[in-house]
């Protein structure tokens, strides 16, 4: 189970919003969020290819990034 402390003099609120912060970057919330319906298997498919398609795009952007402005220079621009 996670947990965050509250510190001395902190306010709840913001203790709450660490805790959120950190139940969100694991994706305890959003499984949560996933279990609470039943999903049949097309849904869960459809799913994981939105997932999969999201990291895909983030992982060629940043590892095409030398490629692109060479190829987008044409001689009538340069």
């Amino acid at each position: 189970m996670r947990s965050v402390t509250v510190r001395k003099g902190e306010p709840i609120d913001r203790a709450l919003k660490r805790l959120k912060t950190k139940l969100d970057t694991e994706g305890i919330l959003e499984e949560m969020r996933r279990r609470r319906a039943f999903e049949s298997p097309m849904d869960e498919k459809k799913r994981k290819a939105r997932s999969a398609n999201k990291r895909n795009k983030v992982k060629w952007r940043f590892t095409n990034k030398e490629e692109i402005p060479a190829a987008a220079v044409t001689p009538s621009e340069a």
